[in-house]
């Protein structure tokens, strides 16, 4: 038997030995086993640290309506000449991201236009 036949068999060895058989307990009714307790701790960790992220998206995603909704009434309140001076000095500014704010506006229109 090689080394490494006897680290397998070394480890399948312990590996049985570390298993639990999950029995119900008459008693209670419910399961008792500390692996499952171990879990239930994790599990409810992860619920709060889902709700926390959840949280932090909400007022992310409030905080951007709310600054989207300032941007619309800056533009409700221009004309349209200085809304294309506008979008002229910023295509000078940033040419690279005016193509790709375009392409990704065509494609957009590509697909509602496509399904229809």
């Amino acid at each position: 038997m090689s080394e490494f036949e006897a680290e397998v068999k070394k480890a399948e060895k312990e590996l049985e030995q570390s298993l639990v058989p999950i029995v119900p307990d008459p008693n209670e009714g419910r399961l008792d086993d500390e692996f499952l307790g171990d879990l239930k701790m994790q599990a409810q960790e992860y619920g709060q640290k889902l709700q926390d992220a959840a949280g932090k998206a909400k007022v992310f995603a409030e905080e951007k309506a709310a600054w989207a909704g300032d941007k619309f009434k800056e533009l409700q309140n221009k004309e349209p000449k200085e809304l294309i001076e506008d979008a002229k000095e910023f295509a000078r500014q940033k040419p690279g991201q005016t193509i790709l704010i375009s392409a990704a506006i065509g494609l957009v229109l590509g697909f509602l236009l496509k399904r229809k």
